[in-house]
């Protein structure tokens, strides 16, 4: 459920990539409306590192260290990094398909909470 209203958010209601994952997911770690549109500051390669934002909204709602780098390490996989630009340039997947695959991963990484 979680990966469709991250995917609907990040379509339709026109959130950037990490507030997707972050309002999709919110239930996780109480996060509040404020926190949601400060992470308008994190999309487009700008969250911390250069970090594709949906992967770096994932990587802020699971705090165990394994699963982070588990959570890291898989994306990257996929996407063909975990940077941002690295992403686009590449071209694997699109914004749209990162959303979605760290949706799919927070999903996973916890049990589907």
């Amino acid at each position: 459920m979680s990966v469709e209203m991250a995917l609907h958010t990040y379509t339709k209601e026109r959130l950037n990539c990490a507030q997707s994952i972050l309002k999709a997911f919110r239930h996780r770690k109480d996060i509040t409306q404020n926190e949601i549109d400060a992470a308008g500051a994190m999309g487009g390669g700008k969250a911390e590192g250069g970090v594709c934002g949906a992967l770096y909204a994932a990587l802020l709602l699971n705090e165990d260290r394994e699963r982070r780098q588990s959570l890291r390490d898989s994306f990257a996989d996929r996407a063909g990094s975990e940077r941002c630009r690295e992403i686009r340039a590449k071209k694997m997947i699109s914004c749209a398909q990162c959303v979605e695959l760290a949706a799919t991963l927070l999903g996973e990484n916890a049990g589907g909470k």
